[in-house]
């Protein structure tokens, strides 16, 4: 409402002063919505914490590699095959004399 008012006077050729107090509401309405959507951002994390499925928005950002690596648990899993092989053949401890 105001911005639209000062615009009007911009066209109207206006003082300087007008001109530059444009830049302030528009800083001052920036600052409204980022708080506004960080807050919306925040209940909506909260409202989904725990949940199987997170919207894309919600997730961490990352790179893109990190994102498509695998998580802990799948690097953890292994093999009926190797499990069997590992625990069959553990790793031979030997005394070393100095």
């Amino acid at each position: 409402n105001e911005l639209a008012d000062l615009r009007v006077k911009q066209m109207a050729s206006g003082t300087a002063a007008k001109l530059a107090h444009i830049k302030v509401v528009r800083k001052n309405i920036a600052r409204v919505l980022t708080t506004y959507n960080s807050k919306r951002r925040e209940e909506a994390r909260a409202s989904y914490a725990g949940k199987a499925f997170v919207p894309k928005t919600l997730r961490p950002k990352l790179t893109r590699a990190k994102r498509r690596a695998l998580t802990d648990a799948q690097k953890a899993k292994v093999v009926p095959r190797i499990a069997k092989r590992v625990s069959n053949f553990p790793m031979r401890k030997f005394a070393v004399l100095a």
